[in-house]
């Protein structure tokens, strides 16, 4: 079992969230003034695009590394890093997240070309905890389940230096000619041929066909990973069948 998440009365009455919230109002701002089309057209003015790795406890600092990833991109994606940051810390979050809902609400499609992939997966993960349509929430909860085990897989070749192994002939014609049992009752694919994932391409399509914004994500994101080094792409370069293409 994994260790109890908090309760809000636990968090509200946490040192170390209030020491996170510490500064929140004067980085936060009146959303009513929010002018998205001037965020649009303005430059982060930054030395140079930086990473951040965990986060700073003091806000203001926090804040200010964070502007760093966002160098030579348009404010209105720093804007809505800010808003995610001053909800996670839990600051006004009913009218932090309304403006979040209403900022993705009117520049969805500016959001997911623009968003970098670590970011549409923030977006996301903000729906699950705050939306109140449990489809959004089912949604944009499939998003982080699927970076997350990409992630896994990720982080495993690299632990094992899995990137210099070569793919064993022998053992991709097994795949096409037999079952291979992998866990709990399930099978490996047919690498080449196999019609699972366009399958499951074709309920993804169907089930976020309503236009929803999680479900734009999730679209949005399956199809990065086709291109991304990632599994995803590593299965598409071997698949030799049109037909069961998914991507």
């Amino acid at each position: 079992m994994p260790v109890r998440k908090k309760s809000k009365i636990e968090r509200l009455l946490s040192f170390n969230q209030y020491r996170k919230r510490k500064g929140a109002s004067k980085a936060s701002q009146d959303t009513s003034t929010i002018n998205y089309d001037e965020l649009k057209s303005k430059i982060v003015n930054a030395d140079e695009l930086i990473y951040t790795h965990g986060s700073s406890k003091n806000l203001e600092e926090h804040l200010a590394n964070l502007l760093n990833e966002f160098a030579g991109q348009s404010e209105l994606l720093y804007y809505h890093a800010k808003l995610i940051v001053l909800i996670r810390r839990e600051y006004k979050t009913s009218s932090q997240f309304k403006a979040f809902q209403e900022l993705w609400e009117r520049e969805k499609d500016f959001l997911i070309k623009h968003l970098n992939t670590r970011w549409l997966v923030s977006a996301a993960d903000t729906f699950t905890d705050f939306s109140s349509d449990a489809n959004e929430r089912a949604l944009s909860l499939s998003i982080s389940l699927l970076v997350n085990t990409i992630k896994l897989n990720e982080t495993e070749r690299y632990l094992q230096h899995a990137e210099s192994l070569t793919d064993d002939e022998m053992r991709k014609e097994a795949l096409q000619n037999g079952r291979i049992a992998l866990f709990d009752g399930t099978s490996a694919l047919a690498v080449g041929t196999d019609d699972t994932l366009r399958n499951m391409r074709w309920r993804l399509d169907d089930i976020c066909e309503n236009d929803t914004i999680s479900g734009a994500i999730l679209q949005e994101i399956f199809l990065r990973l086709q291109s991304e080094e990632t599994v995803y792409k590593r299965f598409r370069t071997r698949h030799v069948r049109q037909k069961t293409a998914w991507w």
